[in-house]
């Protein structure tokens, strides 16, 4: 029983807190992604994509939803946002000593987790 409340607790924690980037981006737009998506040569419309991957798929993830497709949505997401918003600083440090994209990677690997090993029988399971 103690496993399904661990990945509960990995659940809430990976969705719970990316949810607030996409609120974020609800409550003051993507214009910045968009930019960086311009900078790329790529189109603006996708940058909307960043609503599945940062609101809808966080929800999912939270409610126990397809936590396994929710949590694959959250990786493509979090790959695509290291290309893209930090592909020149793979190699850098921060201003703390801390790896430059450790926030993003964070995400990116312990959503991999997640879609490895299921998201357990907490929570909606359709």
């Amino acid at each position: 029983m103690m496993e399904e409340w661990g990945k509960f607790l990995l659940r809430l924690g990976v969705g719970g807190l990316l949810l607030f980037h996409g609120i974020h981006k609800i409550l003051y737009g993507i214009g910045g992604v968009k930019a960086m998506l311009a900078a790329h040569s790529l189109p603006g419309w996708i940058g909307y994509g960043v609503y599945i991957g940062e609101v809808l798929a966080p929800i999912a993830l939270i409610i126990g939803f397809r936590s396994r497709i929710a949590a694959l949505v959250i990786a493509f997401n979090m790959a695509v946002a290291i290309a893209l918003a930090y592909g020149g600083d793979l190699f850098t440090l921060d201003r703390f000593g801390g790896w430059s994209i450790e926030n993003p990677l964070l995400y990116l690997v312990a959503s991999l987790a997640i879609a490895m090993i299921g998201g357990g029988r907490i929570g909606l399971r359709w």
